[in-house]
């Protein structure tokens, strides 16, 4: 009965309710206790040492990489220059070809032997400045047709002896340097 007035009185003092807590009884006001909780575990801070020697390895690791991309950098540019150097002088070296063509013919045309002679001196400083450029003549004339390095203008009927397939006639010359054709031969093939 106590119990029954204890809970009809709506305000009861507070030293009640203790008393009643430290009993084990709780009234329908009291709030439960929250229990205590145990310490929250902090995470493990890194040691400052280690983040650094971390970091420092980190951009070392950069720089190794962004130094040996910058060297092959700098040796494909100059490989590029290069190539385009020498690519530059064959260019000018090859408009020099049809003045060549045009000398061979006025050498084989001409009478005056002080006009060929003339004529024969500028041929051959012509084919001194090739040799100097390591341009050499492409020469088919009696070999099988290759078309990797003539162009067929014509094809003739072949004549006693003659094989098919063969070169007959060079038309114009051709030249080549290191291998890159820089002027296709154009010939006379034997059918």
């Amino acid at each position: 009965m106590d119990k029954k007035k204890k809970q009809e009185t709506p305000a009861q003092p507070a030293e009640e309710r203790a008393e009643e807590a430290a009993q084990g009884g709780q009234t329908e006001q009291e709030p439960e206790k929250v229990s205590e909780k145990e310490p929250e575990k902090k995470p493990a801070q890194p040691d400052p040492l280690e983040v650094a020697k971390a970091e420092a390895e980190d951009f070392k690791r950069k720089w190794y990489s962004v130094t040996a991309e910058y060297e092959n950098y700098r040796k494909r540019t100059a490989r590029e220059s290069a190539r385009r150097y020498e690519e530059g002088r064959a260019d000018v070296v090859c408009k020099l070809f049809p003045i060549a063509d045009n000398l061979e013919r006025a050498l084989a045309s001409c009478s005056d032997e002080a006009t060929k002679k003339g004529i024969s001196m500028v041929t051959a400083s012509f084919e001194a400045l090739l040799k100097e450029e390591k341009i050499e003549t492409i020469d088919p004339l009696g070999k099988e047709f290759d078309a990797e390095e003539c162009e067929a203008i014509m094809a003739v009927d072949p004549e006693e002896g003659e094989e098919s397939g063969t070169v007959k006639q060079v038309y114009r010359k051709g030249y080549k340097q290191n291998g890159k054709v820089l002027r296709y031969a154009q010939v006379v093939v034997v059918r």
